[in-house]
């Protein structure tokens, strides 16, 4: 009875001495949590990433990965769990606001450190609380030898032959309009991809398309970000684009409510379509098609244009809404353990290689050099733009949006527009009284 006792108190020693390290404060010991928030590279984060970062430092990483455009309810879940995460996203100072409980300071953490521009983080309270790890453009992708196709077409009736005279709204639409007329003899279904709407899969127009009309609204994040109303006053520079998108698709208007991007995206990877809206981080999406047909040297950017003033000077959408903090409720060896595991990532031989060919970050880190910049053809189309005289890229002032409810609201009036149910004032009135109501609730 005694020897029997003896075990049990031994027993329940250890298992207070564990709880005592894990339980709600994190991530059991030698393991790191990370929830992803972008589903198109967790295979990479799961077969490439985990397993190296554990053989080169004996340190377990888990990896959770939230659906698309569910992240924020997915990370509010996950924080109320016994073992919540130690690495997670916000995109920005709204996203940052509701996680102000939650991070640990990072101003003497070696990944903070090896970041090029301290400026580019946020800070609370006087700490350094999220490290951006992605600069990424976005706009319209093309297929340049669909697109050379169709400037050597006889029936070509815009007299464009090339992809710089397309540097406005005005000419953009003359020849996808014409390409549609063409669509047969170029061998494609539309020229524009689906405009996925299933959902969770809007984010490319109610945040990422509507970026450029709240720009020439707002002109810079702050602004966007003190804003109390959207008057929109460029809702046709958006209604514009978004209507050639959807009468030059390669899905008619009714049916793009069961479309996903991952359907985008592989139609323009089989050569289905010439164009489709997206950002650097599809091509990993792109090339990963089974039977993609599109050469990595034919895959191209094209500014959002819309029609604005002076747009023959606009470039990509450039900017980050992609920061990573740590949790400061997990205790203090998870803590560390995220920190090895971020510098790993960004600092190592073996981590900067998988950043470079498999995530295929632009990252902002002092450890890359020139040679090291991601290899697919969207990243180096990113930089070109940055770097093309007398252009200048378009910031992303959707970090100031008030809530991702104003972005729920405005996609569902989208919808309803596609559809027939609603008119497009509708869309502007919900766009504007969304804004007003949320922006209230967030203490504007």
């Amino acid at each position: 009875m005694k020897k029997t006792l003896s075990i049990i108190l031994i027993v329940l020693l250890s298992l207070s001495a564990v709880f005592a390290q894990g339980g709600k404060e994190g991530a059991a010991a030698g393991e790191v949590y990370f929830l992803n928030f972008k589903p198109e590279i967790a295979d990479v984060y799961t077969n490439d990433v985990a397993p190296a970062f554990e053989a080169e430092t004996g340190i377990k990483l888990k990896v959770v990965t939230a659906a698309s455009n569910q992240y924020a309810t997915t990370l509010k879940s996950e924080m109320a769990k016994s073992n919540p995460p130690v690495i997670f996203q916000t995109n920005g100072p709204v996203g940052l606001e509701g996680s102000k409980n939650d991070v640990a300071p990072l101003e003497n953490t070696e990944f903070y450190s090896i970041l090029a521009d301290k400026s580019l983080a946020l800070s609370l309270d006087g700490h350094v609380v999220a490290v951006p790890y992605a600069v990424e453009g976005y706009g319209i992708i093309y297929n340049n030898a669909i697109m050379e196709k169709y400037f050597a077409l006889p029936t070509n009736s815009t007299g464009v032959k090339s992809m710089d005279e397309i540097d406005n709204f005005e000419t953009l639409k003359a020849v996808v309009e014409d390409m549609t007329a063409n669509k047969d003899a170029l061998g494609i279904q539309g020229v524009f991809a689906s405009t996925s709407m299933s959902a969770g899969n809007d984010w490319r127009w109610q945040t990422h398309l509507v970026n450029v009309p709240l720009w020439a609204e707002f002109g810079s994040t702050e602004a966007t970000l003190d804003a109390t109303n959207l008057a929109f006053s460029y809702n046709e520079n958006f209604k514009a684009l978004w209507d050639l998108y959807l009468d030059n698709s390669t899905t008619a208007r009714g049916l793009v409510g069961s479309k996903s991007v991952d359907d985008s995206m592989a139609e323009f990877a089989l050569g289905q379509c010439a164009m489709v809206q997206n950002g650097n981080w599809g091509a990993s999406q792109i090339l990963g098609v089974p039977g993609n047909t599109v050469a990595d040297e034919d895959i191209k950017f094209l500014p959002l244009y819309m029609g604005l003033d002076g747009e023959e000077t606009q470039g990509l959408c450039v900017g980050t809404e992609n920061y990573l903090c740590i949790n400061k409720n997990a205790s203090a060896e998870a803590q560390k353990n995220a920190d090895i595991f971020l510098t790993w990532l960004f600092s190592s031989d073996t981590g900067k290689k998988i950043v470079q060919e498999k995530l295929m970050f632009i990252t902002p880190f002092n450890t890359f050099e020139d040679d090291e910049l991601p290899a697919d053809p969207l990243a180096k189309e990113v930089v070109h733009w940055m770097n093309k005289d007398g252009i200048s890229s378009v910031p992303w002032v959707f970090s100031g949006i008030p809530s991702e409810q104003w972005k729920a609201d405005f996609g569902a009036a989208l919808l309803g527009y596609i559809n027939g149910q609603t008119s497009w004032d509708d869309v502007v009135k919900t766009a504007q009284d969304s804004w007003t109501k949320e922006a209230q609730l967030a203490g504007r």
